[in-house]
């Protein structure tokens, strides 16, 4: 096996892992892994914006409240504490990288940021691009990146595990082992240091806004390597996807509601007044919930997102991405309502750190949504991720880039790909298919203890055929992280004995002070899963 040295090892291109490499990137060799392109993550997605305090009439008192008020009861608060009074510093420096965010004149004609609201704020505190604020982002720091000589890019690198060795007793991580998609060869990548920032796990579910790349590796490959999983039943679905027959789930930005927009039935009356006082700027997991319950009253596909008041020319200006989309499919916004459904957005849990994302594995360091820092608590606030991924991402690179270990005194266990044997290409699509409906029916908004159950043993077995099938390519490695993280989604879940946040269990439909407390998950609390 090929094995390539590097100071840093960074897996995943979204907005953490870019963070991360830039400032690492002084102090040592940089190899940075995507298992697609580079532009391909969560973080090029993220239509919303980025929260933070730069106006003279917000507060980071009152940001952090808001945060804590979503979270319900579950953020860690030191957590929040250095998100929102980090986070303006981090936006500054995308700005002064050549990031352009939306800006407004004041009455003494000089220009200042233009500052949205989304479900849950108490301000206007969104930054924005028009509603492709993640693509903005990701193009300013890939253009810094490719003038940064130290930062080598693999492309079409699938990273199949953590490099973990137990040295003194403790586990440590020395990088990892990647499959060339290209020619099918395993490299070995040994590092001082090494970050995970492969964001979320979409995928897991039938319907999601997430890219394709959303398969849930990085918490898998943690798992794996004995990380402490942490909250993974706080899955946050975005209340306002497209439903459309003719298009997949796509992302209708909250900022619409901020603007003004109205959810509807089809026959125009309203209904987010009887679920909250803040009617359609309430937190997101509200918002989903009421849908969903609308939705089986009225037995109903859908509802509607009436945006037909607003001003035209402020919607095609502001909301470009949303109305292009949506006139390709016949939709016109200005003059009809929007066909909407929830569907899974966002991983509040994940692979548990320590404020300067320390994952407990000696020398492996973690941001952004594969990770549960505490900010989110049990639901996050809207557009929060993107502000978390750049501050703990940078924290990470502070912590980790003053190793003075000589890179050639570390060991490197090696290890072979399983000889090729018979692999049935439909069986995986067949399990992973079935996986999904389970947790879109099953896992989803609204949730039984009988549901969870049988979920779970469900997709046991479509686990357990998955792990029987020869590792020949990405897409088997892909599918058994499926598996294993929806696994850890339902455990979470039956564990939790009490609704809170995004976590709606019928069963327990009231929070608890006994229950107050994060879920962790240990390797050897389930049964042992076989090492891929």
């Amino acid at each position: 096996m090929k094995v390539v040295d590097t100071d840093f090892l960074v897996i995943g291109s979204g907005l953490a892992g870019l963070t991360y490499a830039l400032n690492v990137a002084p102090y040592g060799s940089v190899s940075l892994l995507t298992k697609k392109n580079r532009t391909d993550a969560n973080s090029s997605w993220a239509q919303g914006g980025i929260a933070g305090v730069l106006s003279e009439d917000d507060s980071f008192e009152l940001h952090a409240q808001d945060t804590l008020i979503a979270g319900a009861g579950l953020c860690n608060e030191r957590a929040v504490e250095i998100l929102v009074t980090e986070g303006p510093e981090r936006i500054r420096d995308l700005i002064k990288l050549g990031a352009v965010f939306n800006t407004e004149r004041k009455s003494d004609g000089s220009k200042v940021l233009s500052l949205g609201r989304e479900g849950g704020h108490s301000r206007n505190r969104i930054v924005h691009t028009a509603d492709y604020t993640g693509w903005e982002c990701e193009k300013t720091l890939l253009e810094v990146l490719r003038a940064t000589p130290q930062i080598k890019v693999y492309e079409h690198y699938f990273v199949t595990d953590l490099a973990v060795s137990m040295i003194d007793d403790k586990h440590s991580c020395f990088g990892a082992y990647a499959l060339n998609v290209e020619d099918g060869d395993l490299v070995g990548f040994r590092a001082k240091s090494t970050f995970l920032a492969t964001g979320g796990c979409g995928q897991v579910y039938k319907h999601t806004t997430n890219p394709q790349v959303a398969t849930g590796d990085g918490v898998a490959m943690a798992w794996r390597a004995g990380a402490i999983i942490s909250d993974m039943e706080f899955i946050q679905f975005h209340p306002t996807t497209l439903y459309h027959p003719d298009a997949r789930a796509f992302l209708i930005t909250e900022a619409l509601r901020g603007e003004g927009g109205i959810l509807r039935h089809g026959d125009g009356s309203t209904f987010m007044d009887k679920y909250h006082k803040l009617a359609e700027l309430a937190p997101r997991d509200i918002v989903a919930r009421a849908i969903v319950r609308e939705m089986q009253i009225h037995d109903v596909p859908c509802v509607y997102l009436d945006v037909t008041h607003l001003d035209p020319e402020m919607l095609k200006t502001h909301f470009p991405t949303v109305y292009e989309r949506c006139l390709s499919v016949g939709i016109d916004i200005c003059q009809q309502p929007i066909p909407i459904v929830p569907a899974q957005h966002y991983q509040c849990g994940g692979v548990q750190t320590d404020m300067n994302g320390f994952t407990g594995i000696d020398r492996l360091y973690a941001a952004g949504e594969v990770t549960c820092t505490g900010v989110h608590g049990a639901n996050r606030l809207a557009s929060n991720s993107l502000l978390e991924a750049m501050v703990f991402g940078y924290r990470a690179a502070i912590q980790s880039r003053n190793d003075t270990t000589p890179l050639n005194s570390l060991p490197f266990p090696e290890v072979t790909l399983p000889p090729v044997s018979q692999s049935n290409p439909d069986q995986m699509v067949e399990c992973v298919t079935s996986i999904k409906a389970v947790m879109q029916k099953q896992v989803g908004i609204l949730r039984t203890t009988h549901d969870l159950l049988d979920a779970q043993s469900k997709v046991s077995s479509s686990r357990d055929l998955l792990l029987k099938l020869s590792k020949v390519n990405a897409d088997i490695f892909e599918a058994c992280n499926i598996a294993e993280v929806a696994l850890l989604i339902i455990e979470s879940a039956i564990k939790r004995h009490e609704s809170r946040g995004l976590h709606y269990v019928q069963d327990y439909p009231d929070s608890l002070d006994t229950e107050k407390h994060d879920t962790l998950l240990k390797r050897d609390e389930l049964q042992e899963w076989s090492k891929l």
